[in-house]
């Protein structure tokens, strides 16, 4: 399993999801281009000492992410989106799938949507718009890790 960031936009969600990998043994995959510079002081200082045990990898583009995806087999890319259909809970996820999470700001482009091969809702309050992408990330990660049997109770296998 591993979290994949689009193209993210604000350097503290992005610190915060690296230490949801750590703290998971989740490998995190950076899809540039960024709105911040990588090694910004605040994405440090969100990630706090937490980024040094993160394995995450950074992709130049949304193209050489999905040739590394694709090149691994039995990996599927499962987006979290406000307009899917299906409900993360009703959802199975498998060991090798990547969780991807859009932009902050604007989500991700229809191409990427088009790629995913299964996307996933967090049902919420029908007047609000969404959740913070790394409170997403986090509930999403904990149900299909779950599903893994990735907990013995206390610690992460």
């Amino acid at each position: 399993m591993r979290l994949a960031l689009y193209q993210p936009d604000i350097p503290q969600n992005a610190g915060a999801m690296l230490r949801l990998g750590a703290c998971f043994r989740v490998p995190v995959d950076i899809i540039e281009p960024c709105g911040f510079p990588l090694d910004d002081k605040r994405l440090r200082r969100s990630a706090m000492d937490y980024g040094g045990a993160c394995d995450f990898l950074r992709h130049d583009s949304w193209e050489a992410f999905l040739a590394t995806v694709r090149a691994r087999t039995g990996q599927r890319v499962v987006l979290l989106s406000t307009a899917s259909a299906v409900a993360y809970t009703d959802f199975s996820f498998g060991q090798d799938d990547v969780l991807l999470l859009g932009r902050e700001s604007h989500g991700v482009p229809e191409h990427v949507h088009a790629a995913a091969d299964a996307s996933v809702r967090i049902p919420i309050a029908a007047e609000m718009r969404s959740l913070n992408v790394a409170i997403a990330a986090a509930i999403v990660l904990g149900e299909a890790l779950r599903q893994q049997r990735r907990f013995d109770g206390r610690t992460v296998l």
